[in-house]
C-alpha cells in the first residue's frame, strides 16, 4: 500500500489529482473499521493528518480536518452537544467533520445540526477549483456523496447567524459510545422559525418540512401545538428495520425526541 503524506492544501490537492481513487484518510475511525474487517480494500491512501489548512476553524467556516474534540469545547451549542455522543475520548481526538461527510451514513451525528442551519460544504480539486454545495446537494443517499474523483472536502461554511436556541439529541440502544437509532437537531429564533432535522430515519439526513412550517407559525406553543408537532414528525420520516430497531420504533422515537428538544428550545 502506497501512502501520501502531503502537508499543505495545495500538495493534498496534488495528489487527490494525481491519484483519483486513493482513500483519503484524516481519524480513520471509520476507513480503518472498514479496512480491518475486510470490508474495503485500499490500494493508495493520502493522509490528511498533517494538512493543517483542513484544520482551520474561522468563525462561521469550519475546516474538514476539525476534531469531534474541538467542536466538544467549541462556541456552537448543538455542535457541542453532538460532539460529546460520538465514541470514546480516544475516537473524538481522530474522528473530524470532513470524515463524518465523506463517510455519509444515514446515522452521521453531525448530519442533523448541518440541516438544521443549512450549512453549506466546501468542496476543492486540483483541476476543477472550489465548489459550494447546500447539505442536500452534497449527501445524495446511503453512504453516498457528491464528491467528483479528486475532490476533497476542505470545509463546511455554517450561516453567518445560528439561533441562540438550539438543541441535539440522539436515541440508541445504551447510553454511551453508540449508533443512532434516531438523532435529531431542532433550532428555534427569536421571531419563531424553527427547524428540525433528523437522522438515521432516511436514506440521508432530512428536514420535516411540514412540522417546521406548523411550530414556526406558533409564537407561544401550547401543549396541543406540541403533541401535532410531534405527529407531524413521526409522519414526515422514513425510516427502515434494521438490525439496530424497527420502523415502527424509529417513527414514535422521531417525534417524541423532536418534541423534546423543542421544549428545551423554548425554555432557553
Amino acid at each position: 500500500m502506497d501512502i501520501d503524506r502531503p502537508r499543505s492544501l495545495d500538495e493534498t490537492l496534488a495528489a487527490a489529482g494525481e491519484y483519483p481513487d486513493a482513500t483519503l484518510l484524516a481519524g480513520g475511525t471509520d476507513v480503518m473499521v472498514e479496512v480491518n474487517f475486510r470490508t474495503r480494500q485500499v490500494r493508495r491512501v493520502i493522509s490528511l493528518r498533517g494538512v493543517a489548512d483542513l484544520s482551520e476553524w474561522n468563525g462561521t467556516r469550519i475546516g474538514a480536518g476539525v476534531t469531534y474534540r474541538r467542536m466538544e469545547l467549541g462556541p456552537i451549542p448543538a455542535l457541542a452537544q453532538l460532539a460529546r455522543t460520538v465514541g470514546s475520548p480516544q475516537i473524538r481526538s481522530v474522528g473530524t467533520l470532513g470524515g463524518n461527510l465523506g463517510t455519509a451514513s444515514p446515522a452521521g451525528d453531525t448530519h442533523p445540526f448541518l440541516a438544521a442551519c443549512d450549512a453549506s460544504i466546501e468542496v476543492r480539486s486540483r483541476d476543477g477549483g472550489t465548489r459550494i454545495l447546500s447539505w442536500s446537494e452534497f449527501l445524495t443517499g446511503p453512504k453516498l456523496n457528491a464528491l467528483k474523483p479528486g475532490e476533497v472536502i476542505t470545509a463546511v461554511v455554517l450561516p453567518e447567524h445560528l439561533p441562540a436556541r438550539q438543541e441535539f439529541g440522539k436515541v440508541g440502544v445504551r447510553s454511551a459510545m453508540v449508533i443512532s437509532t434516531v438523532s435529531a437537531c431542532v433550532m428555534r429564533d427569536e421571531e419563531g422559525r424553527t427547524t428540525v432535522a433528523l437522522g438515521a430515519v432516511g436514506p440521508t439526513v432530512l428536514r420535516a418540512a411540514r412540522a417546521e412550517e406548523m411550530m414556526s407559525a406558533e409564537s407561544h406553543p401550547s401543549a396541543e401545538a406540541l403533541a401535532e408537532f410531534s405527529r407531524l414528525v413521526s409522519d414526515e420520516v422514513r425510516p427502515i428495520t434494521d438490525h439496530r430497531s424497527t420502523e415502527a420504533y424509529r417513527r414514535h422515537a422521531s417525534g417524541v425526541l423532536a418534541r423534546r428538544l423543542l421544549e428545551r428550545c423554548l425554555a432557553a
